[in-house]
């Protein structure tokens, strides 16, 4: 109930504001970014699960028997509760963001498909980020890394990562096949100091390389990173196979193969096929302690900045 109160919060305050599809096809990043994160924080702000809070980046818990020295008191009499004031390099946490941008990342091609989505949603995270004056880096990948930097916190590297995702909406890369498991590995090998590391993908792999992905994923931990795996799709048409029974040419979109079929002809068969996938990465997510998310094109990115709100809070 907590969660969609929430969610009606921030609905209310966004339509108060520009609307999110003014602000998409405004193409305007920093400024869709600003206002998802501010509508998300007043929808906090208004629920009654005030345990979540951007005062985190400025405060933390009080223990007993520390220092009395740093604590807030005009917090305490706002709230009742015991805060110690922290210092910007008490703060400070690295976050890596990681975009797949394989071919099937651009479906649907109509609306908001899995590669928009997955930027504004990164945009908006890098926003919040810096809003808790927390570092953050960017690294995109296909078959192989093709941008990666390192993680910073200040603004002149937020506008350049903005510019980044910014040349994927609209130089989006000719058809693309995905190596996820190399992405992740090669990203693995990359990152030297301990970061949370988040994810978005489709997770769509070919069944003779899903464990060489899985073992891509338990690299992460094995490194000591922490993780939230979003694993990005539209749900009507992939995870419900929701179309008309009539002729359609399906194209993949990583080999440009063709096959013309009527969906109830396979529609069982794949709805079958995908949810023993998911679950085989559910399954290897709680094993190596990775947060899986599934994240629905349909919804809000508050899908997004809540699990990411709630891992942060487990992490200071």
């Amino acid at each position: 109930m907590l969660y969609f109160y929430i969610t009606s919060c921030i609905f209310e305050d966004m339509q108060e504001n520009l609307s999110l599809d003014s602000l998409i096809q405004s193409n305007n990043l920093e400024l869709l970014a600003s206002q998802v994160v501010e509508g998300f924080i007043t929808g906090l702000h208004k629920s009654p699960f005030h345990g979540f809070s951007v005062e985190f980046a400025e405060h933390r818990i009080y223990n007993t028997g520390e220092s009395t020295r740093h604590i807030d008191w005009k917090l305490f009499a706002r709230t009742d509760k015991l805060f110690v004031k922290r210092y910007e390099e008490e703060t400070n946490l690295r976050c890596q963001v990681v975009i797949d941008t394989s071919g099937s990342m651009f479906y649907p091609q109509d609306g908001l498909n899995k590669m928009k989505f997955s930027v504004y949603a990164a945009a908006s995270l890098m926003h919040l980020l810096r809003k808790q004056r927390d570092a953050n880096g960017l690294t995109l990948f296909d078959d192989d890394i093709h941008f990666h930097s390192e993680c910073k916190v200040s603004l002149t590297h937020l506008r350049l990562l903005f510019s980044r995702l910014n040349q994927l909406l609209q130089n989006p890369p000719s058809t693309k096949s995905s190596n996820i498991a190399k992405g992740l590995h090669q990203l693995a090998d990359r990152l030297h100091r301990r970061s949370l590391v988040i994810i978005f993908s489709d997770m769509f792999e070919s069944g003779d390389q899903s464990e060489e992905m899985f073992s891509a994923l338990q690299h992460l931990r094995y490194n000591k990173h922490e993780v939230i795996l979003f694993n990005v799709h539209d749900d009507k048409t992939e995870h419900q196979f929701d179309f008309t029974n009539r002729p359609y040419l399906f194209v993949d979109s990583e080999t440009g193969e063709r096959i013309k079929l009527f969906p109830a002809q396979v529609k069982e068969q794949f709805l079958s096929g995908l949810e023993k996938y998911k679950q085989a990465i559910k399954v290897k997510c709680a094993q190596y302690k990775i947060d899986y998310v599934e994240a629905n094109v349909g919804n809000d990115f508050n899908q997004v900045l809540l699990p990411f709100l709630i891992k942060r809070g487990k992490m200071v």
